[in-house]
Formats: structure tokens, C-alpha cells, sequence
């Protein structure tokens, strides 16, 4: 069977490989999370400073791993970074069966954040080296899918296997076994298929001289643009994502039963893999208005969990919000490999998804920051503070829909 790229095709076995670097992108810190709460327990000696480093030291070292490898890839290709990072995290997976202590514990968790920062920005990387214009589009949407359906289920299944054995999460760790096997089929005869080369020829060459609608002959990187779609990201990544960190402090102050936490964040991320299967549709149907709905609907959700005690409101309005988070992301990687010539695509996205857990590891400190400006420290403020961010980020992409940074022109050619 064989998939069109829109510059050749590529064989099943092939999309199955880039699609199981999506799938790793989302574990990193997920088989932590089910035993937090028994940390305390597991080692009963366990201070809060070391629970805080277990769980924001991780995410901290992705982030300039994640710029290295899209620096690295350029001269050393990406495939040899792709073995790397699959190698430390299955590594990593491993040796966390073995660990007797939360300082292991902390270390292998760093050494896992080395290996996935290697790995996340090649998962859309490889779509971008592959595919072109309303194919490429799909596929980041089907990525960005994969990474949030993979995370649901993950997150289900390690929660489950806590209940056994605090060692047992951990299992999700193995994933990138799948990886490495099918790894074999990422090679450049595989990413492209010769069968009309005068066709493939051409598209190169059309590709060469006008490599994307957003840069000038001559340039490889419009970084005025790609700093642009960097802000929208973490925008969208720190309002939308404040459901994760606060959420569950909201079910506790309205008196609900704590178990509709877990169940909620789980459809926030059931909400964001929805829209990531029809991006392509989403894109042509809103045009310009796709960035604003995304903002409203995350604004108009968080207000929802501000304004409603019912637990299906609330249900209602985590939904929305990660339905419009949903539209976002795939759009920013599209619109991030426009901004880049192929060979600094990856450099490209690296900076974006990088933004991503800046966004998660900061959040805590500027909601600190926000609550002394402010004076307020109730459960709802965190909700209300991110509403009237996404609300004006909403008007602003509204305003300026027809700007490069905000529209959709050119995205699906």
C-alpha cells in the first residue's frame, strides 16, 4: 500500500514508523503521575523538594535537547538522532524497573527528558521532510492526534498498573521497542518513492525555488515569523494547559467527588486529538478565523469552569478547551515548517515545540506571579486570569486574521 506525500508516495510500514515517534512524545513524566500520591509512602522519607525536582527537572532538560537535536540534525542527519534519543528513553524505561529510591528515581527521569528532547521535534520533522502542502497538514494533524490519544490511553493504562505495583507504570516506557523495530523503514528510499522521477524531480525543483509563501528568495529562515508563531504556541499551551495543574483543586473547592479530576483531563485530551483527524477541513471551512475560534473556545471554556458548579458544565467547558487547543497545535507545526527551507525545518520546529514545556515548566511561577500582583489566591483565579489572556489574544488574531502570523493562507498549498 502506498501513501501520497504530495512528492511521491511512501509505503505503509513507513507512515506507521513516523506515526510511533508521535505516540513517544507524550509519555515523558505520565508513569510518574499514578504514584505521586503514594510517593510519601514508597519512600517515606521523601522531602516536597525532591517530589517538585521528579516532576519539573524532566521537563526543564527537554527543552534545550529539543533545540539541540534541531540544531544537530542539520550536519548529522536525523535518523542517527532518532536511534540516540530511542536508545536513552528505552534505556530510561528500563532501569526504572530497577530503582530503589526517589534519587534514581529523579535521575533516570532526567536522563528520559535527554532522550525524549532528542526525539519530539523529528516526530514532525520527518512529516515535514516527507510530506508537502494539504498532505503535510494532515499528517501534522494526525501526529498531533496520535501524541494526545496515546497520552489518554497511556495515562489509563499506568494508572490502572499502579494499583499492583508502584514499578508497574513504567511498562509505557517500552514503547519505543515498536520504534526501533520499525526504525528500519525510515530510510531515504523509504521516505520516497522513485516511480515517477520526472514528477518528483520537478516538485523538488518547485520546491527549491519557492520553498514557502512566508520567505524571500535567499532566505532560510523568516525568524521574525517563526518568533511570532513561538508566542501563539505558548499562549495557547499556558491557557489552555492550566486545566491540568488546577483543575482538580476546582473539583475539590465546589465539594465534587476528587475521581471526576482524572476523568476530566482525560476528555481535555480526548478533546485535543478530535480535531488533529479533520484539520485539513477545519483549516479550508474557518480560513482565517481558525487561530480566533481556537482562543475563544479555550476562553470561553475556562470562563465555564469559573462560572459553573455542575460537573457536566464543567465537563462541557474543559471540552471546548481542548477542542480549540486542538485546532491550534497542528496548525502552528504546519505553519512553523512554512516559515523554515526544508533543511531548517526541523531547526524550526524544535524552537516551536520547545515553547511548549516552557510554557508547562513556567506556568506555576507566573500564576504565583499573577496571585501577588493581584492579591488573590482563590481556586478560581488561575481560570479567570487565563480567560482574559486567550480572550485577548482571541480579539487581537481577530484583528489581525488577515496577517501572516494569524491566517491560513498558504498553509494548505
Amino acid at each position: 500500500m502506498k501513501i501520497q506525500t504530495g512528492q511521491g508516495f511512501i509505503s505503509l510500514p513507513t507512515l506507521l514508523a513516523i506515526w510511533s515517534i508521535s505516540a513517544i512524545t507524550s509519555l515523558p513524566g505520565l508513569a510518574i503521575s499514578p504514584i505521586l500520591g503514594d510517593l510519601d509512602k514508597i519512600f517515606p522519607h521523601v522531602s516536597d523538594l525532591e517530589i517538585q525536582m521528579l516532576t519539573s527537572l524532566p521537563n526543564l532538560l527537554i527543552i534545550p535537547f529539543v533545540l539541540l537535536s534541531g540544531k544537530i540534525t542539520q550536519s548529522k542527519g536525523k535518523i542517527p538522532m532518532l536511534l540516540l534519543g530511542l536508545g536513552i528513553f528505552l534505556l530510561c524505561g528500563i532501569l526504572y524497573f530497577f530503582a530503589t529510591s526517589v534519587n534514581a528515581l529523579i535521575i533516570i527521569s532526567c536522563f528520559l527528558g535527554v532522550g525524549a528532547g532528542l526525539i519530539i521535534p523529528l516526530s514532525t520533522g520527518l512529516i515535514a521532510d516527507a510530506f508537502s502542502g494539504e498532505y503535510r497538514a494532515k499528517q501534522l494533524g494526525l501526529s498531533s492526534s496520535i501524541t494526545n490519544l496515546t497520552l489518554v490511553f497511556a495515562t489509563f493504562i499506568a494508572g490502572w498498573l499502579a494499583n499492583y505495583n508502584w514499578h508497574l507504570p513504567f511498562i509505557v516506557y517500552l514503547v519505543p521497542i515498536i520504534c526501533l523495530v520499525l526504525c528500519r523503514y525510515l530510510t531515504p528510499k523509504n521516505m520516497v518513492n522513485n516511480a515517477n522521477p520526472v514528477a518528483n524531480t520537478q516538485a523538488e525543483a518547485k520546491q527549491d525555488a519557492i520553498p514557502s509563501p512566508y520567505i524571500k528568495a535567499g532566505q532560510l529562515m523568516n525568524k521574525q515569523l517563526l518568533f511570532g508563531v513561538m508566542m501563539i504556541y505558548f499562549l495557547a499551551t499556558y491557557t489552555g494547559m492550566v486545566v491540568t495543574y488546577n483543575l482538580s483543586f476546582v473539583i475539590q473547592s465546589y465539594n465534587l467527588n476528587s475521581d471526576y479530576s482524572g476523568t476530566l483531563i482525560s476528555l481535555l485530551f480526548l478533546a485535543i486529538m478530535l480535531p488533529g483527524l479533520f484539520i485539513t477541513r477545519i483549516i479550508k471551512y474557518l480560513s482565517n478565523y481558525a487561530i480566533v475560534i481556537g482562543f475563544t473556545m479555550i476562553t470561553i471554556g475556562l470562563l465555564m469552569i469559573v462560572l459553573f458548579k455542575n460537573i457536566f458544565l464543567i465537563g462541557f467547558g474543559t471540552f471546548i478547551i481542548g477542542f480549540g487547543y486542538g485546532i491550534i497545535q497542528p496548525l502552528i507545526y504546519n505553519k512553523t515548517v512554512l516559515t523554515a527551507r526544508i533543511e531548517k525545518a526541523v531547526l524550526a520546529l524544535a524552537f516551536v515545540m520547545a515553547m511548549n514545556y516552557v510554557a508547562l515548566v513556567t506556568l506555576p511561577f507566573i500564576e504565583s506571579f499573577f496571585e501577588m500582583i493581584f492579591h488573590n489566591k482563590t481556586t478560581m483565579f488561575p481560570f479567570l486570569i487565563n480567560a482574559i489572556i486567550s480572550g485577548i489574544t482571541a480579539i487581537f488574531a481577530f484583528i489581525f486574521r488577515k496577517r501572516v502570523l494569524f491566517s491560513s493562507e498558504g498553509t494548505l498549498s
